[in-house]
């Protein structure tokens, strides 16, 4: 008598990544197993071992593996599929209304927690009795990714979140609940980035640091990729004509918010940077812009200085 042959670890994965590569995914294999994993409800390092001895598949994981690939085939975002958004050393929750946070705004956390430590080191020469708390103001903050990671990886700093979108505030929410923060304070408010000095005047003047991720797709640039154009809040998106009208208003607020000293930071496109410049440049106090490139040497975020 015949015996019927188990579904075996490479066998799915071999047929995924076929399937997901013939359907235009960039990272097929890497998709592939993010998807295996999720179905079968353990870890990346867990299925590396079942990988690694080729270990077969219960049915009902394979079943449910196939109905991933095939939601994952028609370019719905692969963290929709998982409900998961690696961000830095995060595991944020996302989902339909929110904008998934990508790899290159890891760079733009980072540079707020370098001004963070430089801050820390000017402070720690001068004589006080009780050290200053840090306040950053996250423009646009989505998702809560940097908001968050600047909070869980440095001490004792104060954090203010700015979302318009309910949805998006909804996530940020979320995320806040699973996150240890230490010393560290997280407040997220609905509010407009391009008007909230209007409705929170007691904010100026107080950040150390302003940071946005803001709207700076051109509103006739349709995304290239299904996964953005279909499924990313077109709020998130779209920043006018040129992409930098709505990053324009930004910058006026965050100059209202900066105390004299503080930093300012915008991500942007890589073809943004000389526009971002002008902007800054064009303002009564922020100075000594200067763009910087992501991971790829491209033009990704924009600092300037407010002078006294």
């Amino acid at each position: 008598m015949d015996t019927v042959r188990p579904t075996l670890v490479s066998d799915l994965l071999r047929g995924a990544t076929t399937l997901l590569t013939e359907a235009g995914i960039a990272s097929p294999e890497a998709d592939a197993l993010e998807l295996l994993a999720h179905a079968w409800s353990i870890d990346r390092a867990s299925l590396s071992r079942r990988r690694l001895f080729d270990e077969p598949v219960p049915e009902s994981v394979s079943t449910r593996f196939a109905e991933l690939c095939d939601q994952r085939r028609r370019r719905i975002p692969l963290q929709h599929l998982t409900g998961i958004a690696h961000f830095r050393h995060l595991q944020l929750q996302v989902g339909p209304g929110v904008f998934v946070p990508r790899p290159e705004t890891e760079l733009l956390a980072g540079a707020v927690l370098s001004e963070l430590s430089e801050l820390a080191e000017t402070d720690s020469t001068t004589e006080n009795d009780k050290a200053r708390r840090p306040f950053v103001i996250d423009l646009c903050s989505g998702s809560g990714a940097i908001s968050l990671s600047v909070a869980t990886e440095f001490d004792c700093v104060d954090v203010l979140g700015v979302e318009r979108e309910s949805a998006a505030l909804e996530w940020s929410l979320k995320n806040l609940e699973q996150c240890r923060l230490g010393e560290s304070t997280v407040e997220f408010i609905s509010g407009d980035a391009t008007t909230i000095t209007k409705a929170r005047p007691d904010l100026c003047g107080r950040a150390d640091i302003v940071v946005t991720n803001p709207p700076y797709v051109p509103d006739s640039a349709v995304p290239r990729d299904p996964e953005v154009a279909e499924h990313d809040p077109a709020a998130a998106l779209y920043g006018g004509d040129s992409g930098l009208e709505i990053p324009g208003l930004i910058i006026s607020q965050a100059e209202q918010l900066l105390r004299s000293g503080g930093l300012f930071l915008m991500e942007h496109s890589e073809e943004q940077g000389e526009g971002a410049r002008e902007l800054l440049e064009a303002t009564a106090s922020l100075r000594h812009a200067a763009t910087f490139q992501d991971y790829t040497g491209r033009d990704r975020y924009t600092v300037a200085r407010r002078e006294a």
